[in-house]
């Protein structure tokens, strides 16, 4: 007797225990209570807390109406906090789960800007420039008709002036340090391959013409060209 006395007290203690665990623990909010949630942290500014209940909406209901909500708010506040690399990767994954989403071509353009805002001055590398004109330039071969299309246009022209930009830094350093082949063909780079309006084809073609006169009166052995990486640590050759 004694022994099913203890018995049932033990198991008291333990449904007691349970239920003490389990009181005042919040029943998890349903998929619109979370979208909901999430759009008034988003409405607010509050970018953090609105990634943190989107998320716990994917995880929740990721079959739900509101996930796919979820995940492009995710990368939008990501976005705006200046997360560049965390709004890349949400904005990718959107992108491959939802091919044919009328959203595509905002997205596409939000992936060209995460890269376009993390351009740099002239002196340093233009790989995100690059990277941001390869993106709109893909927006506006699909989606020619798009306003987002419209809309990279002035980017697209900005990105291509940074980067005539570079060549031409880079072109003058090289001729003020009397590598003249060097010069030349960053010289011709700029005014070969980018647009008139960039600003650079005056003093590009000033330069070449100084630098092969230069390379006449003292010609250079031999050299392989430093790599398109070293310009970033050129020191300013004004």
């Amino acid at each position: 007797m004694k022994k099913v006395v203890c018995a049932g007290v033990i198991l008291l203690c333990v449904l007691m225990i349970a239920g003490c665990a389990g009181f005042g623990k919040k029943p998890e909010k349903t998929a619109p209570e979370l979208a909901q949630e999430g759009r008034k942290y988003f409405a607010a500014e509050k970018y953090e807390k609105a990634i943190d209940v989107y998320k716990r909406l994917t995880d929740w209901y990721p079959y739900s109406q509101f996930a796919k909500e979820a995940e492009l708010r995710i990368a939008d506040a990501h976005f705006e906090l200046e997360q560049y690399e965390e709004a890349l990767f949400a904005y990718g994954q959107y992108e491959q789960l939802h091919p044919s989403d009328p959203k595509i071509p905002y997205i596409i353009y939000r992936i060209g800007r995460c890269h376009y805002d993390r351009m740099e001055g002239i002196d340093r590398t233009q790989v995100p420039a690059q990277l941001a004109l390869e993106t709109f330039r893909r927006l506006k071969s699909r989606f020619p008709e798009s306003e987002y299309a419209e809309k990279a246009d002035p980017l697209i022209q900005d990105a291509l002036t940074k980067m005539a930009g570079h060549e031409f830094y880079v072109g003058r350093f090289y001729f003020k340090s009397g590598h003249y082949k060097a010069a030349i063909l960053r010289f011709e780079n700029v005014i070969s391959n980018y647009p008139a309006d960039s600003g650079y084809h005056e003093e590009a073609r000033k330069y070449l013409a100084e630098a092969k006169d230069g390379l006449q009166e003292t010609p250079e052995p031999e050299r392989s060209e430093p790599t398109a990486e070293e310009p970033a640590m050129i020191p300013d050759a004004r």
